[in-house]
């Protein structure tokens, strides 16, 4: 078994961080919110010769969930997440991109539901799930215990939060999220995020701005 590896494609006006994660010894790996430009993932891909099993979603926001139904149909791939909680968003995608003036985004429909508790995996490679509301109502996210990496969708940023001011949002639900799920994980655990760049949770956990007195 190799070590997992993550590639990192901005897709969508929002340069959102769609993200490959693959074991850099078989070439397996799944994508993490395909949010749009469908064309420019695949092509990554292909030129970095990497086997899909399978579509996870951290939530139902447009910019990371509005390209999941196209990348399903063309490369034959299971959508896996988020939770149930974000029907109501991954049902409204068409809509919120015409607010958005974005085409080519879809409505998606996911073939598995996730649960916190639930583990995901491709290859030897184990993620664990938890279910972190308060950005999105059915936001999860995927956890490698092996090697102390986490992918946080939308929940932590590098000196910030999620937004709360979308349908469905909590600002203290999301408080609650951090405290209770993404702190737990560990201070050293190093994290991608939906947007910008990554970081360590210890760190976060010290100086982000947004969370003092947590």
């Amino acid at each position: 078994m190799g070590q997992v590896q993550a590639g990192i494609i901005p897709v969508t006006p929002f340069q959102q961080n769609c993200t490959i994660l693959f074991d850099d010894e078989t070439r397996e790996g799944v994508i993490v919110d395909p949010g749009g430009d469908v064309d420019v993932i695949i092509q990554t891909i292909e030129e970095n010769k990497i086997s899909l099993k399978a579509i996870w979603l951290t939530h139902g926001h447009l910019d990371h969930a509005g390209g999941a139904a196209e990348l399903k149909e063309r490369l034959g791939l299971k959508i896996i997440g988020p939770h149930k909680d974000d029907l109501p968003l991954l049902e409204r995608i068409e809509t919120q991109a015409k607010t958005y003036n974005i085409t080519g985004l879809r409505n998606v429909l996911p073939d598995q539901w996730l649960e916190d508790g639930d583990r995901v995996s491709f290859g030897d490679h184990e993620f664990e799930v938890y279910h972190c509301p308060g950005h999105a109502p059915g936001h999860v996210i995927y956890f490698d215990r092996n090697q102390n990496f986490a992918h946080l969708g939308d929940v932590l940023f590098s000196g910030s939060i999620g937004r709360t001011d979308l349908p469905g949002g909590d600002h203290q639900t999301l408080l609650n999220s951090i405290r209770d799920k993404v702190f737990p994980l560990g201070d050293d655990v190093g994290f991608i995020c939906g947007h910008g760049p990554g970081g360590r949770i210890g760190e976060e956990r010290r100086n982000n701005p947004f969370l003092r007195g947590l």
